[in-house]
């Protein structure tokens, strides 16, 4: 055999030993190290989720004709053509955003970690991506990093920064309006998937989580959108192992594949929580008031004493919750929210 046949030999072998390695490391993480990694995260009992992209600027309308359920959904409750939803790019400019004066209400609330939708299902990107012009790069906030002036904020206030990813991608043209389903919303929440490009669509998913890792240092992968037909379990767990190659310390929740199957790093209830203590870490996620993105008609807000109930009944049954605020079009949050925050924050405080 030629030495250089040889070599090359040697080195696939070492390539294959290595991803072997690393499906033992981070597939079959051993219960010692899965508690030390997730040590941080089952302490912190109390986080803020963000809801903030184009949709944030409609309020819950679209030319004057109201969305049917959360904010952030209305392209597909209104069934807007990908191209027509596109333009909302060109008026996007939340102005008014203030991270640290966000984060520093996350604080005064007794919150430990923040997640922001840095992608939702729309596509729009909140950070300068080198993978697509839908992003903030495009819109009038050009010139501006939000997701670092966030991340930045929450290392002044000690606070964990985390960044929620929608694995379906209503702009991505490997995808397109599902017109096989009844329900108009499900044209889009059921997006369909081009078979020759689901493996582009991939490495785009990839290769925007490693920007958010290298570029925000991100401590929490936040996925969403799972539930599409075309997102299978062995995709799930191939994404979950190159995140967690890129950084072994990163928390990433269940829903990077099929939820009903899969449980790392932890479980996500959304406007609900168990009745009893599940085997497995967990977070239940709650908005405010009806919506997840700003509606601003919706103006059913949970008082201070409603959330601290189920704070406290989330955190005796081990899990985590995660409470959202959704800013409206100009990066203001609605002052109930506010006022709620606050009053939350001295109440926990007041605690013996």
């Amino acid at each position: 055999m030629k030495k250089t046949n040889f070599i090359l030999i040697f080195a696939l072998l070492m390539c294959i030993s290595g991803l072997l390695k690393a499906q033992v490391i981070y597939l079959n993480e051993s219960k010692q190290d899965f508690d030390k990694r997730m040590k941080w995260f089952k302490e912190a009992k109390f986080g803020m989720f963000i809801h903030f992209g184009l949709y944030s600027q409609l309020g819950g309308e679209y030319k004057g004709k109201p969305g049917g359920g959360y904010a952030e959904w209305i392209q597909a409750d209104l069934d807007i053509p990908s191209n027509e939803y596109a333009k909302l790019i060109k008026t996007w400019n939340p102005k008014d955003l203030n991270p640290d004066k966000i984060v520093k209400l996350a604080k005064d609330a007794g919150m430990k970690y923040l997640v922001i939708t840095t992608k939702h299902h729309e596509g729009f990107c909140l950070w300068d991506s080198a993978y697509t012009d839908f992003d903030i790069a495009s819109s009038p906030m050009k010139g501006r990093d939000i997701l670092k002036e966030f991340a930045d904020a929450c290392k002044k206030y000690g606070i964990k920064f985390g960044t929620y990813y929608s694995i379906i991608d209503w702009h991505h043209d490997s995808q397109y309006r599902n017109p096989n389903t009844k329900n108009i919303a499900d044209h889009w929440g059921q997006i369909s998937m081009k078979p020759e490009k689901k493996a582009e669509y991939v490495t785009y998913i990839k290769n925007q989580i490693k920007e958010l890792i290298d570029k925000y240092n991100t401590e929490v992968i936040w996925f969403d959108g799972s539930w599409a037909s075309w997102w299978d379990m062995e995709s799930g767990k191939d994404l979950y192992q190159y995140i967690r190659s890129l950084k072994p310390s990163i928390i990433i929740n269940n829903r990077v594949a099929k939820t009903d199957q899969f449980k790392k790093d932890f479980g996500t209830p959304e406007q609900e929580h168990p009745e009893s203590t599940p085997d497995y870490d967990w977070e239940a996620c709650y908005t405010m008031n009806n919506s997840w993105g700003y509606k601003k008609s919706d103006n059913n807000w949970k008082s201070p004493e409603n959330i601290i109930n189920k704070l406290n009944d989330i955190n005796n049954k081990g899990g985590n919750l995660l409470l959202n605020i959704g800013p409206d079009g100009n990066g203001n949050v609605p002052l109930p929210s506010i006022d709620t925050l606050q009053e939350v924050g001295k109440k926990l405080k007041q605690k013996p």
